[in-house]
């Protein structure tokens, strides 16, 4: 796997790559994504063997710009072309009805498109550069901890050859997946909680949309009942379970909750929503290297700006 920065002969190098049906990891402001040029279905085909991915669970397709929406989209509705104006560049992925010239493997066999235009300078760079989508789920194997630095990426794939290149953009400042929002529908509904939360999307939209229940809406990208999770076992607890000392578990706390001694390693993040996601995925990537038997997270706060996280924990657990 070749390690490429930012500057612009690299960057160059990682769009001549895709254009040859590579694979090439790329930073964006969610996670790293593995990355191929989305037009060219045996180049989106080596993503589902690279990441061990299910072929009926569908691609993201990230654009370089919004006016990209219609080489992938058609019927697309009023809410979602304001979500779009309001928050692309940024971690929102809005499922609409695909045009008839999209390939089935990048959307799983279904009717509808994942599209987003990423808020990552060096992300856009490229889409720029290259002039056309590209497929990027997250660049791990499918169902563990999502990557959030190219050193995570060369962890997952150091002695694969399926991946090209990984373009180095230092640490994704979001650090948790998209929010995903299906406007397929009479009105759009969430599929998948992010960061941008129920609040700010009501005010965009009018009113406040709907979390779809898991079986329902199109398949979409983290929807599963396990996924982001450690090798490690990994259990959700309360605060008062932190009292009792195991000196077999390694736990992730709130940095609000003092570390009463006895447990293998004791990691906290901060008792904020967004420094937490940022900070999430590294802190359960060194815990799952550190040889306990279970890993301890304590369970964030039941509120609308922790849904996230709680999504993306609960999954872990499952």
């Amino acid at each position: 796997m070749i390690r490429l920065t930012a500057s612009d002969e690299d960057l160059a190098r990682a769009a001549e790559l895709l254009e040859h049906g590579e694979l090439v990891a790329v930073p964006t402001e969610t996670v790293y994504g593995l990355a191929a040029d989305a037009s060219n279905p045996d180049a989106v085909r080596r993503i589902f063997a690279a990441k061990r991915r299910p072929a009926d669970h569908p691609l993201i397709v990230h654009l370089p710009g919004m006016e990209s929406m219609t080489d992938w989209a058609e019927d697309i509705p009023y809410s979602a072309r304001r979500l779009a104006a309001a928050f692309w560049p940024g971690p929102l992925t809005l499922i609409l009805k695909k045009k008839g010239t999209v390939a089935d493997v990048v959307t799983g066999g279904q009717d509808t498109v994942g599209l987003r235009v990423p808020g990552h300078p060096v992300a856009l760079k490229l889409l720029q550069r290259l002039g056309r989508g590209i497929a990027a789920p997250s660049a791990n194997r499918f169902g563990h901890i999502s990557p959030t630095t190219a050193d995570h990426v060369v962890s997952e794939f150091e002695n694969d050859n399926a991946v090209a290149a990984v373009i180095d953009g230092g640490p994704c400042h979001v650090g948790v997946e998209s929010t995903i929002v299906d406007c397929t529908g009479p009105e759009p509904r969430i599929l998948r909680p992010g960061m941008i939360g129920t609040e700010r999307l009501a005010m965009v939209l009018g009113s406040r949309p709907e979390m779809a229940g898991e079986k329902e809406g199109p398949r979409a990208s983290g929807r599963l009942a396990s996924h982001y999770a450690p090798t490690t076992r990994l259990e959700l607890i309360e605060c008062d379970a932190l009292s009792r000392p195991d000196s077999q578990a390694a736990v992730l706390a709130l940095t609000s909750t003092p570390d009463p001694g006895g447990f293998k390693v004791w990691t906290t993040l901060p008792a904020d929503p967004v420094a937490y996601a940022r900070g999430l995925y590294a802190a359960l990537r060194e815990l799952d290297r550190c040889g306990a038997e279970r890993i301890l997270v304590q369970r964030p706060p039941a509120t609308a700006a922790w849904a996230a996280v709680r999504d993306r924990l609960e999954r872990a657990a499952a």
